[in-house]
């Protein structure tokens, strides 16, 4: 489905993000990826897919993680949310209301 920057600009830091989900996205094509910057020191990503029904969070997480994992330091330290669901989860899941319409940011 595609890598989305649904909300402001892009930068280094999402761009390295972008660059390692691209690997992800190639294994899951049928993944919707969404990252945006939430403030100075903050980006959300997530990764709506279908394949992530019947698996638990640690699950979802490793097969998630196994890509971010190799991002520096500098970079996986500014991601603040990692929000991983299913498509049917999405209408129930109050992270991704906030994901959606996110509170302004006061940094």
């Amino acid at each position: 489905m595609g890598i989305n920057i649904p909300r402001g600009e892009t930068d280094e830091v999402i761009e390295k993000i972008k660059e390692s989900r691209q690997g992800y996205q190639a294994d899951n094509p049928r993944a919707q990826i969404d990252i945006y910057r939430q403030n100075s020191v903050s980006v959300r990503l997530r990764i709506i897919d279908p394949g992530f029904a019947g698996q638990g969070k640690p699950e979802r997480s490793r097969s998630v993680w196994r890509y971010l994992g190799h991002l520096p330091d500098e970079t996986q330290g500014d991601i603040s949310t990692v929000l991983l669901l299913t498509p049917d989860e999405t209408s129930s899941s109050f992270a991704n209301f906030e994901f959606e319409d996110p509170i302004p940011s006061r940094l």
